[in-house]
């Protein structure tokens, strides 16, 4: 019955929302037609609730080494925002589980004199530089919580590790309305001194980097849950979204090139490339493109090379207008998320970036700049993928663990959501983010000694294999669901303990995904099982 009545008097008021913008807070009322009021000059005070994790989250990034895990022991009613008995949390998940054991500054020995003189030098207010001020009960003006935030130190680490935030709240509901587009800490108290009197929101940054805080009537699973439409609706389509690692494509691969032209059909100087140019195939046909500094023209053995270096959500949104198009959008959506998957587990690391081909063999890229609808589809979900599955896409043949972008538009006209497109398509995968701790690899100790003995029994037949290069480091994981495959921006070979030969020969195939990354036909499944065969067969 109380659940009932909390959950009825968070409908009847309100949602408050501010946004810190040019320097100064904008507040505004929401009620739950989503219709807005400004109000001027709100001066807004919020308790702490579970904020005060999110300093201590921020202090430790930027102050401390890696301290040690929790570990739930049992029987403290607090733990079940931990962990198990007998299991541990981290930093980043118990940030986003909001485990008060793990951040308590008791347990993390923080000197209250080292505190204040660190939040002093960040310009923090007097109640942040106090360490015994720092409890839920705490009331703190919004202005200044907000103005607080617009300058936190550590913020594009901790926005990252709270993109999971509303990912799986409201069995999906909240990620189909908001998008990746908040990067928020949820927070719940007790108003006045009845315990059973609770409001509760959220405060943290657009993906943007906008500071945001809400309140209204519940808990805060409460509060979002009866206003994450009207919530969504405060939150423009935002470009240029999260960007994530850069990602040099090569582009047109598998079409020689015979000369780049500039926009007066003159030979472009090699470089970095301004404008609108021409690119001719030796084949005979040509195409255009456009470039704002992010194409290089490269010479390599006297032929020329186009690179692109891209964020991640631009490559995502080019590939998206390339291969499909941003409407309709639950369609675009949801490829957004495939493309992005793909891109994390068949890439390569090259330095700092990822790198990937622009072919029919991967993903092709479009030579300009993303249209809107292409940006806006790629900027809602920036940062998620699937994980659990290898994922693939097909203009209008599905399979296994591979989205048709027909289907998908079908579905999307019948009025589903992308998130039921993707399960369709996908039954064994999970949204996650692109640094999810729950696709950290468990680690098959004895798949990875196996491998580590073949290796140089192969190594005198592979090295006169053109293309072949065993990588520098990887690791074999325990496959959770699906068939095996390769992650190969992380160098993880996803596949089921060794107990045949068909697991052997599975784990051969994943491993030369890797070793021939920089051969043509490295992701032909043909190609690889061919050599697969030949080392463990033969």
């Amino acid at each position: 019955m109380v659940g009932l009545l909390a959950c009825a008097t968070a409908q009847a008021e309100p949602l408050r929302w501010a946004e810190w913008r040019e320097g100064r807070t904008h507040s505004r009322l929401i009620d739950s037609e989503g219709r807005l009021t400004p109000v001027a000059d709100a001066e807004w005070q919020t308790p702490l609730g579970s904020l005060w994790k999110l300093f201590v989250y921020i202090w430790l990034r930027d102050q401390a080494p890696l301290e040690a895990p929790y570990v739930c022991r049992g029987g403290d009613p607090e733990e079940v925002y931990c962990c198990d008995p007998g299991q541990s949390i981290d930093r980043d998940a118990a940030l986003l589980k909001s485990c008060g054991r793990y951040f308590e500054p008791a347990r993390l020995r923080i000197d209250a004199e080292r505190w204040r003189t660190y939040w002093q030098s960040q310009r923090g207010p007097d109640w942040l530089s106090d360490l015994s001020r720092l409890q839920p009960a705490t009331v703190v003006g919004v202005d200044e919580l907000l103005a607080t935030l617009a300058r936190l130190p550590q913020q594009a680490a901790t926005r990252k590790a709270l993109s999971a935030a509303l990912l799986k709240g409201g069995d999906g509901e909240w990620a189909a309305s908001i998008g990746s587009r908040l990067r928020v800490k949820t927070w719940s108290w007790h108003r006045g001194d009845n315990p059973q009197d609770r409001i509760g929101g959220f405060a943290g940054w657009r993906s943007d980097g906008v500071p945001v805080w809400a309140q209204g009537e519940g808990s805060s699973v409460q509060v979002i849950e009866h206003h994450h439409r009207a919530i969504a609706a405060q939150l423009p389509s935002l470009w240029p979204a999260e960007t994530g690692p850069c990602v040099d494509v090569h582009l047109f691969a598998r079409y020689p090139l015979a000369e780049v032209l500039d926009a007066e059909n003159r030979a472009a100087t090699p470089g970095v490339l301004q404008g609108v140019h021409h690119v001719r195939f030796q084949r005979g046909t040509q195409t255009e493109l456009r470039s704002s500094g992010e194409i290089l023209l490269d010479v390599e053995n006297e032929r020329p090379r186009l690179i692109a270096r891209l964020s991640r959500e631009d490559y995502v949104a080019r590939v998206l207008d390339r291969e499909a198009s941003g409407e309709p959008v639950d369609a675009a959506r949801a490829l957004a998320i495939v493309i992005r998957s793909y891109l994390q587990q068949q890439a390569t690391q090259q330095d700092r970036c990822l790198a990937i081909d622009d072919s029919s063999a991967t993903q092709r890229v479009a030579a300009r700049p993303p249209s809107a609808a292409a940006r806006a589809a790629s900027a809602f979900s920036a940062d998620w993928v699937l994980a659990g599955s290898p994922v693939f896409f097909h203009l209008d043949q599905a399979g296994e663990n591979r989205l048709s972008w027909s289907d998908a538009v079908a579905r999307a006209r019948e009025g589903l959501r992308f998130d039921a497109i993707l399960r369709s398509a996908f039954p064994r995968a999970d949204l996650a983010t692109w640094a999810d701790p729950s696709a950290q690899c468990e680690n098959l100790v004895d798949a990875e000694r196996w491998l580590n003995n073949q290796l140089p029994r192969w190594r005198p037949r592979m090295a006169a294999v053109p293309g072949y290069d065993e990588p520098a480091h990887w690791q074999v994981c325990r496959l959770l669901s699906g068939k095996p495959y390769t992650d190969r921006a992380r160098a993880r070979l996803h596949v089921r303990p060794l107990r045949s030969q068909q697991d052997r020969l599975a784990l051969t195939h994943e491993y030369l995904h890797l070793a021939f990354a920089a051969h043509p036909d490295g992701l032909d499944e043909d190609f690889v099982e061919t050599w697969a065969r030949r080392l463990i067969l033969e």
